[in-house]
């Protein structure tokens, strides 16, 4: 049966694991796997402007001996006058996986069930699960382990970062914490579909809207952008609701000393991050960008292993 993944907790304990063990092995051998020799192709699509999603999975592709066909929304037919289901029976008959950065879950869910090959949710509004892979690796390259670390995120707990790191960090027995003012909280469901996956592997989920009492000893303190796609309009109102959840060094302060910074980029500096934040000696913003080659490398060759 094909295997998709489009939110974080498609994947189970144990086979996250997998996918990172075969990261690092990837990351350390770079072009040991050829599986879309051919070369195959894999088909990238985006509703949205990208930098690190379409570098990475261009690169990726190109690493396990395929061939990316980046397509742009705006020149097709998908989302104006073909479903994203029919586009996808379009597509596996050409391609061998398909990419799909995009506004609305429902759309990868429903190109999901219409097709034989791979999907994965490169963004979604909801969840963002390539980037977590990324930043679960970086975590444990940097911290030798994942399950029992504290991570902290600080901002906009409605985002698709946000609840993509509930997700994920209780996938892999982290506490995750998350701090948010009111009326920014992550969506209920995701609430309870992460703490029923904590109490698999001892982690904990916790929604909170003191920052500094959710930074307090923590391993790892993340942040997003507080105005993501799509919210442009609502700029002025964000950025005076999320004043108090900036991250700058007294916030860093509250957790170890040894906690590191990180966030998905693009980042806004002064706004959800202080300058001496994320460019000072706790930030490894830029291994968290590396990682995303070489987690999405791994999650595409698990995933065409199972199709």
């Amino acid at each position: 049966m094909t295997r998709h993944f489009l939110r974080d907790d498609d994947i189970t304990p144990s086979e996250q694991t997998e996918i990172l063990d075969l990261a690092l092995e990837l990351k350390a051998d770079r072009w040991s796997q050829k599986p879309l020799a051919g070369p195959q192709t894999v088909a990238v699509i985006f509703d949205k402007s990208s930098t690190r999603t379409r570098v990475s999975f261009a690169v990726g592709i190109a690493d396990l001996g395929g061939v990316p066909l980046i397509i742009s929304t705006a020149n097709s037919q998908l989302g104006g006058k073909e479903t994203p289901k029919d586009t996808a029976r379009v597509l596996e008959r050409m391609v061998s996986a398909i990419v799909w950065r995009t506004y609305g879950q429902m759309g990868l869910e429903e190109m999901a069930n219409g097709t034989t090959v791979p999907v994965i949710n490169a963004l979604s509004d909801d969840f963002h699960p390539c980037q977590l892979l990324a930043d679960l690796l970086t975590i444990r390259e940097h911290k030798g382990k994942l399950a029992g670390l504290t991570l902290t995120f600080i901002g906009d707990g409605a985002c698709n970062m946000a609840q993509s790191y509930l997700l994920a960090g209780a996938t892999a027995g982290m506490h995750v914490r998350i701090a948010s003012p009111d009326g920014y909280s992550p969506n209920e469901q995701v609430v309870a579909d992460a703490r029923a996956r904590a109490k698999q592997t001892d982690g904990s989920v916790s929604i909170l809207t003191d920052p500094a009492a959710a930074a307090s000893d923590a391993d790892v303190i993340v942040t997003d952008t507080w105005v993501s796609m799509g919210k442009e309009e609502e700029k002025s109102a964000r950025l005076d609701s999320l004043a108090a959840y900036r991250v700058d060094e007294r916030l860093m302060a509250q957790a170890k000393p040894d906690a590191a910074f990180m966030h998905c980029l693009p980042a806004d500096r002064g706004f959800e991050v202080s300058a001496d934040v994320i460019d000072g000696p706790q930030s490894i913003i830029w291994d968290e960008a590396e990682n995303r080659l070489h987690a999405q490398k791994a999650l595409m060759v698990w995933l065409l292993e199972r199709v």
